[in-house]
């Protein structure tokens, strides 16, 4: 049995395997443990496990007008003492952004919104975000780690759907690693803990760009994170949308047009999450140069299903 993601398939023993779903963060997440030997404590630490998703969501989302992330967003030059959680998400935003020449860039809230994309997926709320500079970027955040502060120096709207989710993920990771062998799936975003109940490596089917119901390829995963973006994810609608999708080049202002489906494998699902957004904007020869540079294992399909992948890809049989 598999269960479907947008992006992603994963397989699954629910038969054999304590294991749970909710919806959260806008999107289903599944828990599964392979053995539970002791079940009270299986159960404690996916409890555990899903309170990270429902904290970081609380914190992190732009969707809830009393979320701590827009709470920040109102307090433009300010140096505003802020969660760890929040903190973390902002700085390895940051981060991300300083290595990929900003191509990933956690300041595209309103362009975001502005281009319709301001509706929470699965509930259909609207997010009223204000008005914000869109000419800013991610220099003009400043995270102040002594102090554990963040300042905008310009009116920005944040988005941290690219890095919250695989915060949530590595966070309930941590939470199931006593039990060595697990699967989370967050809407597309995997981790993949030990092995299954065979004892081999997960086995972790991509979806075809443009076949629907078909793989275009699949991997074997132990130990390890992988997300995949695809240009067929939440697609826009309306008048000049045509070829929009969810992801959006900071510098030019529109949807990348390069690439079809952007997978990569890390040791955590942030990571993952943000370097597979940033290949997306950067083209596919630099998008490998850039996995490569980052120690990280990944396979980016062109919108002509031309491939191109990094070395370190291991293939299921």
């Amino acid at each position: 049995m598999i269960t479907e993601s947008p992006t992603l398939v994963v397989e699954s023993f629910w038969n054999t395997m304590p294991v749970r779903t909710e919806v959260v963060m806008g999107t289903l997440v599944t828990i599964q443990v392979v053995r539970a030997e002791q079940p009270q404590a299986v159960n404690a630490a996916i409890d555990r496990a899903f309170s990270w998703f429902h904290e970081i969501e609380q914190r992190c989302t732009r969707f809830r007008s009393t979320s701590e992330l827009m709470q920040l967003t109102a307090r433009v030059g300010e140096a505003v003492p802020v969660s760890s959680i929040l903190f973390e998400a902002v700085r390895f935003a940051l981060m991300a952004a300083e290595e990929t020449d900003g191509a990933f860039d956690p300041t595209v809230g309103s362009r975001m919104a502005a281009r319709g994309f301001n509706r929470e997926h699965r509930t259909g709320h609207v997010a009223q975000n204000p008005a914000a500079d869109d000419s800013g970027s991610f220099r003009d955040v400043v995270v102040d780690q002594a102090q554990r502060t963040i300042t905008l120096t310009r009116r920005l709207t944040l988005d941290l759907g690219a890095v919250a989710k695989g915060l949530a993920v590595d966070a309930a990771a941590r939470e199931l690693q006593p039990f060595q062998d697990f699967a989370i799936d967050a809407g597309g975003d995997l981790y993949l803990g030990g092995v299954n109940d065979r004892g081999e490596p997960w086995s972790v089917g991509i979806r075809h760009p443009r076949r629907d119901g078909e793989l275009i390829d699949s991997l074997r995963v132990s130990n390890q994170a992988v997300c995949t973006s695809g240009d067929y994810e939440r697609v826009m609608s309306g008048d000049g949308a045509t070829g929009e999708h969810h992801i959006l080049d900071p510098h030019t202002g529109s949807s990348p047009q390069s690439i079809a489906s952007a997978t990569v494998v890390a040791s955590g699902a942030m990571l993952a999450d943000a370097l597979a957004t940033a290949v997306f904007v950067i083209g596919p020869e630099r998008g490998i140069d850039l996995l490569a540079r980052m120690g990280v294992a990944g396979l980016i399909i062109t919108p002509e299903l031309e491939r191109f992948e990094t070395g370190e890809l291991s293939r299921a049989a």
